[in-house]
């Protein structure tokens, strides 16, 4: 019996997931949002395999999930309805994808990549992806950011794994285009702070300026206010550098929540290669 033909994924992803509550509040746009996507951005075409960049995986060095049959569901948040922590996404894992993952790094002059084999999913991944394929048949694996590391180096992250969409992978980095914890309350009013990075970085993604999206600490306004820390931001660089050189970015959701928590979400369509 002959194997079906791999068909490339020809974008990458950045999806805002914004609170761990995205999993169960019906009245969130994000969630109609990445319902559709498959029905959207991956009709006919079911992804061999995902790799998902994760804000909420942490590590000094990048290192990718290998896990053989099925992940555990990591509930790594504090203070949620019950029923938050009774979710399950319990998607097989890809020892097969993880050492890909490892190998196209290292030869792309990452010098050390782990391989963890016990780490599971965190909400960075199953939140969006039990909306987006709630089957859970679809193999995922993690990989982590490098918060001590910058932008550029999380764009050539992306560059490195470029390869893996014609092997059928589906890049999604997973983060937020505004994170600021401490600035979330009530109000149905926007900061202005939010507003004003938010545009900047629409602007910036529509428009093809890589460069000024790898250096935004230094490029767009309130950078610091709208990324305290860096972690939620690294995965569109990733996602970003994975699509290549000279794509424009498209704006497939935005919405807000809590007055400055952005749910922008961008598709990355590939440029065409010659053959």
């Amino acid at each position: 019996m002959s194997c079906p033909a791999v068909l490339p994924v020809k974008e990458t992803f950045f999806i805002s997931h914004g609170s761990p509550t995205l999993s169960i509040d019906e009245s969130l746009p994000a969630r109609t949002f990445l319902k559709s996507f498959k029905e959207r951005f991956m009709i006919n075409q079911k992804p061999n395999s995902i790799l998902v960049i994760s804000a909420h995986w942490e590590t000094s060095e990048p290192t990718v999930n290998s896990i053989r049959g099925r992940q555990d569901t990591i509930h790594d948040f504090y203070g949620f309805p019950k029923s938050m922590y009774q979710l399950k996404y319990p998607a097989p894992g890809s020892p097969e994808l993880a050492k890909r993952v490892k190998d196209v790094l290292m030869a792309s002059g990452f010098p050390i990549v782990h391989e963890d084999k016990n780490r599971g999913l965190d909400h960075g991944a199953w939140v969006p992806l039990m909306l987006m394929y709630p089957e859970a048949d679809i193999p995922v694996c993690q990989l982590s950011v490098q918060p001590n590391r910058d932008g550029t180096y999380h764009y050539n992250l992306g560059k490195a794994l470029a390869s893996l969409k014609d092997e059928g992978v589906l890049i999604i980095g997973s983060g937020s285009a505004t994170h600021n914890l401490r600035a979330l309350g009530p109000s149905k009013n926007v900061s202005s702070w939010a507003l004003e990075f938010d545009n900047w970085l629409k602007d910036a993604l529509l428009s093809g300026r890589h460069q000024d999206v790898n250096n935004y600490d230094m490029k767009a306004p309130h950078a610091k206010v709208a990324h305290p820390w860096p972690e939620h931001i690294y995965p569109l660089h990733v996602a970003l550098g994975a699509a290549g050189e000279g794509v424009n970015g498209e704006l497939i959701h935005h919405s807000w929540d809590l007055g400055a928590l952005s749910y922008a979400s961008y598709r990355f369509p590939s440029l065409n290669r010659s053959s």
